[in-house]
């Protein structure tokens, strides 16, 4: 494979002067090694307009001055992962997400509760955006007035440095997001652009007048149109309409303009040199603009995260890059890299669809469709992972495919309006107790707010019976999340049954967003009663970390192995996925209803099981009956794997 151009290796000579020639000669070969990613990317991007290569050595500099500066703790980290260049993969990875301030006020007071994400089995920290944002609303802090800065209230950048040490010491990698769409309208780059500086007004989309909006806006979808209508807002000081497809006050930047590039670049590595190990890339599906189309999803979105990912690589190969693209099925597995972007674009992705089904699968006590949905996904690369889910800090979008929907009998439309209605408690043997988000009246879509534990009956139960049902649908709900393969991460909250916060709309700023009735601020006098059984808090903390344990113990869970749909005839109210791995088959077994299910005993032979045993039942051996059937009880999740050895 040819190595860099010598002008490249002649601007590193010159910015690595100050390091020893052992370190020089490491970040030398890892640019010969990532080059081609970077070349054959800025090409894609940029070479019908500009100079190649030029912009290769401007990029490859500025990975260069970011190594200069790692510090020597980071780089043993970088050469541990490039020893383990499987570390997201493995078994034991289980995630933990939360907005800063309602888990624990600042980030010196997470780092005094990493004890108790240990207990979780918790090796991977989502926090929330804590950059600091535009004053007043902000989108929950998606709206950046400088990447640099973290918000005063929760701290400063060097705060953030020593709860990533902290962290590191723990087992535990921090994750955070980096929003690539968009700036908030006070970013330094939109003052300037404001100001009249042609430079940075290049950063943007400003149009004089409707025409080319107007050209844009016939194949956009709104994102907010019961609060932010359209995708371009009228600004005044830059008189002209600019590019806003989230808020007005959310400018998007264009990617088209390299010095763009440049400065993500940056900010990427400037945050590696933090401690963060996973970059979250916020609306990644929007980055890039053309007419005709609904500007998600085009070719050169995989080009610019591939450039970015061999930057990081040269310069910090311990952090790893996660695709927040909540797109349809089929797109979705562009993300984690097809064709010529296999294992160069992003490690980890949400599997959105998995999340979706699940709670459909619920609410409808059958399994069709989820089968047919789950199969009809294309098979993901060996070194992708997904990111698996129950819930998120963001809405439920019924990302239901009409043509899953309609193989199975279904009505996609009606179907996505029936689970947000079910969910809302708006179907009466419902007991969902979510709330509709952004009800669209001229499309008919509906989305739902809620915890976990409101969507899954607990708010509702009235009973006994009813809350054990309900505690039971938490439980399984993760079970699917933990034994699909990859990284399963918990939604603050949730590990406690936490419930919708019925005060939710009475912080400034949050009205008109219930979205933040399911981020409630983490109760630790909740949390105390963790390790108590006999409580809704013990039974929920006890069981997800039961199920990392025993998660953490299974070959059979590396993210490499992939999950499949198995079974084509078992009983309609059960879930069967089968994992294949060297270490031996693994058969994962899900009851979605509130009846006993049986699964037939003879499907386990030709699997290649001798002694079945079910891991989440302390490894009890499989009983198969005298009819021939094994008998799941309601909402039961097993594990199904051969007596371990030992």
């Amino acid at each position: 494979m040819p190595g860099a151009p010598t002008a490249v290796h002649a601007a590193i000579d010159r910015l690595l002067s100050r390091l020893d020639a052992e370190h020089r000669d490491e970040f030398a070969d890892r640019v010969d090694r990532w080059w081609p990613d970077v070349e054959s990317g800025v090409t894609a991007l940029y070479g019908q307009t500009h100079d190649v290569e030029t912009l290769c050595v401007d990029l490859i500099s500025r990975a260069a001055r970011a190594f200069a500066d790692r510090d020597p703790e980071l780089h043993r980290l970088d050469r541990i992962r490039m020893l383990t260049p499987d570390w997201l993969q493995q078994p034991g990875m289980v995630g933990y997400a939360c907005y800063t301030e309602r888990f624990a006020d600042d980030l010196k007071g997470v780092a005094t509760h990493l004890d108790y994400l240990g207990e979780l089995g918790v090796s991977y920290v989502h926090l929330m955006p804590l950059l600091r944002p535009r004053e007043g609303d902000s989108d929950g802090g998606y709206a950046v007035a400088d990447y640099r800065s973290v918000r005063p209230d929760l701290g400063t950048t060097e705060d953030l440095r020593n709860l990533a040490r902290q962290m590191r010491a723990h087992g535990m990698s921090l994750v955070m997001d980096l929003v690539l769409n968009h700036v908030a309208r006070e970013h330094v780059w939109a003052e300037k652009a404001r100001a009249g500086e042609k430079e940075y007004r290049d950063y943007f989309y400003i149009y004089p007048d409707r025409t080319k909006p107007d050209e844009y806006e016939a194949t956009l979808p709104e994102v907010f149109p019961d609060f932010a209508p359209g995708n371009f807002t009228w600004d005044e000081d830059v008189e002209g309409w600019v590019w806003t497809t989230f808020n007005e006050w959310q400018w998007d930047v264009n990617w088209s303009n390299p010095a763009v590039l440049g400065e993500y670049a940056d900010i990427i590595l400037f945050l590696a040199n933090l401690g963060v190990e996973v970059m979250r890339l916020d609306a990644i599906a929007f980055t890039w603009k053309r007419v005709g189309t609904n500007c998600q999803n085009q070719p050169e979105v995989h080009d610019l995260t591939q450039v970015l990912h061999a930057l990081s690589r040269m310069a910090a190969p311990a952090v790893a890059f996660k695709a927040e693209a909540i797109v349809g099925p089929r797109d979705l597995i562009q993300y984690l890299g097809t064709g010529t972007h296999v294992g160069k674009v992003s490690d980890l992705a949400y599997h959105n669809s998995l999340m979706v089904q699940a709670w459909s699968m619920l609410a409808v006590s059958d399994t069709q469709l989820t089968r047919q949905a789950l199969r009809a996904l294309p098979s993901t690369p060996s070194t992708g992972t997904w990111i698996t889910y129950v819930r998120c800090h963001d809405d439920i979008g019924w990302a239901i495919d009409d043509r899953d929907a309609e193989a199975v009998g279904l009505n996609g439309f009606l179907h996505r309006r029936f689970l947000a209605d079910w969910y809302a408690g708006d179907v009466a043997e419902s007991w969902g107790r979510g709330m509709v988000f952004q009800f669209n009246e001229e499309t008919g879509d509906k989305r739902t707010s809620g915890t976990a534990a409101s969507l899954a009956g607990l708010e509702a139960a009235r009973n006994d019976d009813e809350t054990q049902h309900a505690l039971a649908r938490v439980f399984l709900i993760h079970a699917l999340a933990y034994g699909w393969g990859g990284i399963p991460v918990i939604w603050s909250g949730d590990e406690l049954g936490t419930l919708n916060d019925p005060i939710w709309a009475a912080e400034p700023g949050h009205a008109e967003d219930n979205r933040w009735a399911h981020r409630p601020r983490l109760d630790w006098q909740a949390a105390e009663r963790r390790g108590d059984l006999r409580t809704r808090e013990g039974k929920i903390f006890q069981g997800l970390a039961h199920l990392a344990k025993v998660r953490a113990s299974l070959p059979q869970l590396h993210a490499s192995a992939e999950s499949r749909i198995y079974g084509e005839h078992i009983d309609r109210g059960l879930l069967a996925t089968l994992r294949n791995h060297p270490s031996g088959p693994m058969l994962c077994i899900y009851n979605v209803t509130e009846d006993w299910r049986p699964f037939p005993g003879m499907e386990f032979e030709p699997i290649g099981f001798t002694n079945p045993v079910n891991a989440l039942g302390n490894n009890h051996p499989v009983a198969i009956g005298e009819d021939g059937y094994i008998w799941l009880s309601p909402f039961a999740a097993w594990w199904v794997v051969d007596q371990p050895v030992g």
